[in-house]
């Protein structure tokens, strides 16, 4: 072999060490990269775990039909979990609570119905006001008795129906009758919103002071009186997680669901007003 040839042997076999070394190095760089990735899509689901379980939820009876629909889109967005409600006057509610009832989230109708369980320090987390709601005059279809203010209610001939003054919507009507300086006698008072809405459903009473949210509910089963001085017995609605909630993650995401924008939409479209 010349001289030369073997000079060129020489150049050739350090030019395919150094590409061997080159890829080699590649490889490991690639490896570390793999691994990096690994470490950060695994970090990345360590931080988000999947939500499961179930939660009970204490609800106002006049979030019955906005909270069943957010119950279905809750669901869905998160498979295996599952939401139950305990709907109810909220002065039960915040009883039932402070004497043990095992609930994952509180939602009343009212800031005083609210206080009953932070008072007991029985709430997780400072309770946030998430919708409103107004009063309106449920009457029977067609409204046969001609109610038109809230001071025709005063006509002995009438049967009308309030909640409770203990209850959200029973104080509410309170405060919009001392307003006006009107003096009713209803034939009963209901345990919540829902029972005193029924009576005039079934024909039981000819009118009943309760939510606007639930006389749009209620559809053509009744009618839905305007009256001024409602306006100044708006009461605000607040959602609180609770101490002892058993799923606080799920807690906290229903929460979350019911104060973000998809959570907005359902409710002012059953009439609830913006926080």
């Amino acid at each position: 072999m010349t001289r030369s040839a073997r000079r060129t042997r020489r150049t050739l076999q350090v030019a395919g060490a150094s590409v061997a070394a080159l890829l080699a190095l590649s490889a490991c760089s690639s490896s570390d990269d793999d691994s990096s990735a690994k470490t950060k899509s695994d970090t990345s689901s360590s931080a988000s775990p999947k939500l499961s379980g179930s939660i009970t939820v204490f609800a106002a009876a006049s979030l019955k039909e906005s909270f069943t629909t957010l119950k279905a889109d809750f669901e869905k967005a998160h498979p295996g979990t599952k939401v139950d409600f305990s709907f109810g006057g909220s002065d039960t509610l915040a009883a039932q609570i402070t004497s043990g009832a095992p609930a994952d989230v509180f939602a009343a109708a009212s800031p005083k119905t609210m206080a009953i369980v932070t008072d007991k320090k029985d709430t997780a987390a400072a309770p946030a006001t998430f919708v409103r709601n107004q009063l309106e005059i449920a009457t029977l279809p067609g409204n046969p008795d001609k109610v038109s203010s809230l001071k025709d209610l005063t006509d002995s001939k009438l049967k009308v129906v309030l909640c409770d003054k203990t209850v959200p919507c029973g104080a509410a009507a309170q405060k919009a009758l001392d307003a006006s300086k009107l003096k009713l006698t209803p034939v009963s008072y209901e345990e919540d919103v829902k029972s005193a809405l029924n009576k005039v459903v079934l024909k039981e009473a000819d009118a009943a002071v309760v939510y606007k949210t639930d006389v749009k509910a209620a559809g053509d089963k009744v009618e839905g009186v305007e009256f001024p001085e409602s306006a100044d017995a708006i009461n605000d609605y607040p959602i609180a997680p609770l101490k002892n909630a058993q799923n606080p993650e799920l807690a906290k995401a229903f929460i979350a669901l019911v104060q973000s924008a998809e959570g907005q939409q359902v409710l002012n479209q059953a009439g609830f007003l913006k926080p």
